[in-house]
């Protein structure tokens, strides 16, 4: 049932606004009659989606819903003309026989209820839903297929030479290439690539299942459903992109690997990475985003506090020892050591590199990609580069003990060596390389820093803002007692900008282990893990949650954000 009371008032009554504030909003109403009272009060940032959503509940009496939760099915969704749910920005999302439940973000809208209730014949019940969340809604559902239509490409191929791959089966696959030259299916796919590009994607997830064909982007560190793709395209869209990449198209059995290069923008070019793998309902592909004009080579703005970054440079600035680099796949070890050669790279220094793959092509270092296949891995292009007068090596990383024993002997011999591994953190790196069989005084001797590190998303700018936590979260999270009196956090409410997520962009994390003459004497006496990390904090080491608060503290980033990518 509807309370009589305005919203402006719910809101006041229940503290989230003053009175001050209302009377200033109802101004800025007087002179634009066709805004909502809730809309202007967010657009001047006095409440934000979530209380009004809740307020508008209170005034109707109706539930908030969060469209995430359901799945809309086609038929639900064609009872009402797609012309009708643009223009009310409603979503059917269920029927019980002859009553219709839509999601609308202003139930206020007897207009928008009476004119579908008369069109569909049903009768009509209503939840509250954001119009951020109804309009991504409608995007997903009706754009897609529009925009593919409308989209005007700004890509041109360039030919880039591979191996040829050895067809090891006879098949006819002249319809398929037809296919995939057709225009639909050329111009879904271009939209694809365009999108990801526009929204600063690093991966693209192209995946089928048994009933559903569906396409992802990683944007910032986080996985989201773009479109949903007509089932019957999903060989011609896969096999597009294989051609597009120089793969075999009738080789569906087995993985492959390849890269699209194209040009977009006035000349600006854009590598992808290309992997299929063959899964139960066919190939699944994946697409790395390689954009240069993306890539930050400046330390001093990767994220690293004023202390850490000199402690780091201090490193790669020494004429040999070993650099280490940690972190899981995808945490911005690439990024930190392109931005240390980037530092190092002088016209007197002979600079050479082993990757796998090589991801961005620097002038004036020689780099190698590993092909295993044929023999040349990270151990035998490691030995090449001792024999080619080498200044600074980079192995893109220690997979194995032959690789390890190497750039160890290499940094003891007058180089310095930068890599990576995959550890938790900077002191279990030491046992990690035991474990691998390096002897404990070849480590001590040769390694000068490791850094542990991750990638957390920032707090988007444009919809910032401060929250209070009550003192025992922030307790939990691993704030000191003394510093939550000015310990200030902040979170994104969701706007445009940041696709309603609150984050736009991310920061790096940093965990900076120098090895000092103590840590070396504990190395080479095969001290445990915790051992090494007690001396390190003694040393003045700050952990991944303790860098990860400082960011939260500076308004960089969520506490949320950084519980989900360290652990205390």
């Amino acid at each position: 049932m509807r309370n009589k009371t305005k919203l402006g008032q719910i809101l006041v009554k229940n503290g989230i606004i003053t009175e001050k504030q209302l009377k200033e909003a109802l101004k800025i109403q007087e002179k634009n009659p066709d805004k909502r009272i809730g809309e202007i009060l967010i657009e001047l940032k006095y409440i934000g989606e979530e209380e009004l959503l809740n307020a508008l509940s209170l005034q109707f009496g109706i539930p908030v819903v969060d469209l995430n939760n359901y799945d809309i099915k086609e038929d639900i969704i064609k009872i009402v003309p797609e012309e009708m749910i643009k223009k009310y920005k409603v979503i059917p999302i269920n029927r019980f026989g002859n009553t219709l439940l839509l999601a609308i973000d202003d139930p206020s809208d007897i207009n928008a209820i009476d004119d579908i209730k008369f069109y569909t014949g049903y009768n009509i019940d209503v939840v509250i839903s954001s119009t951020r969340a109804i309009r991504e809604v409608i995007d997903k559902i009706f754009d897609n297929v529009s925009a593919v239509e409308k989209i005007d490409t700004k890509f041109d191929l360039e030919d880039i030479e591979y191996e040829d791959y050895d067809e090891e089966e006879s098949t006819d696959i002249s319809t398929i290439e037809k296919e995939t030259q057709a225009g639909p299916v050329v111009k879904l796919v271009n939209y694809i690539l365009t999108e990801a590009v526009k929204r600063k994607a690093s991966d693209i997830h192209i995946e089928q299942f048994e009933k559903s064909f569906r396409v992802r982007f990683r944007v910032d560190g986080v996985l989201y459903e773009f479109m949903k793709l007509p089932m019957k395209l999903k060989n011609a869209i896969v096999s597009r992109l294989k051609i597009m990449s120089h793969l075999n198209i009738a080789e569906r059995r087995l993985p492959q690997d390849g890269r699209i290069k194209l040009k977009y923008e006035k000349g600006k070019e854009i590598d992808f990475r290309v992997s299929t793998l063959p899964t139960l309902f066919g190939e699944k592909v994946v697409l790395r985003l390689l954009d240069k004009s993306n890539l930050q080579l400046d330390l001093k703005v990767l994220g690293f506090e004023e202390r850490e970054l000199n402690l780091f440079y201090e490193a790669i600035r020494k004429p040999y020892g070993m650099v280490l680099v940690t972190g899981p796949t995808g945490s911005g070890k690439t990024t930190t050591l392109y931005s240390a050669l980037s530092e190092l790279n002088k016209i007197d220094v002979n600079i050479s590199t082993a990757e796998d793959p090589v991801e961005y092509n620097l002038e004036g270092i020689n780099q190698v990609q590993i092909r295993e296949n044929i023999g040349l891995t990270f151990a035998a292009a490691l030995r090449s580069f001792l024999r080619q007068d080498p200044d600074i090596i980079l192995v893109g990383e220690m997979r194995d003990l032959e690789t390890a024993e190497i750039g160890v002997k290499a940094a003891l011999t007058g180089h310095l060596v930068l890599s990576t591994l995959h550890t938790n953190d900077a002191p279990s790196t030491v046992t990690r390389l035991v474990d691998m069989g390096v002897e404990p005084f070849l480590i001590a001797s040769s390694l000068l820093i490791v850094i542990a590190q991750r990638l957390a998303r920032k707090v988007c700018s444009n919809c910032k803002k401060e929250i209070k936590l009550d003192k025992k979260v922030l307790l939990r999270y691993g704030v000191k007692e003394e510093e939550i009196d000015d310990f200030k956090v902040y979170k994104g409410e969701g706007c445009d900008i940041c696709n309603g997520t609150g984050y736009k962009g991310r920061v790096a994390l940093y965990e900076v282990m120098p090895i000092s003459d103590t840590l070396k004497d504990l190395i080479t006496r095969e001290a445990t893990t915790q051992e090494i990390k007690e001396q390190a904090r003694k040393e003045g080491m700050k952990t991944l949650r303790e860098v990860g608060l400082i960011k939260v503290k500076q308004g960089i980033t969520t506490i949320e954000e950084v519980s989900r990518v360290t652990i205390q």
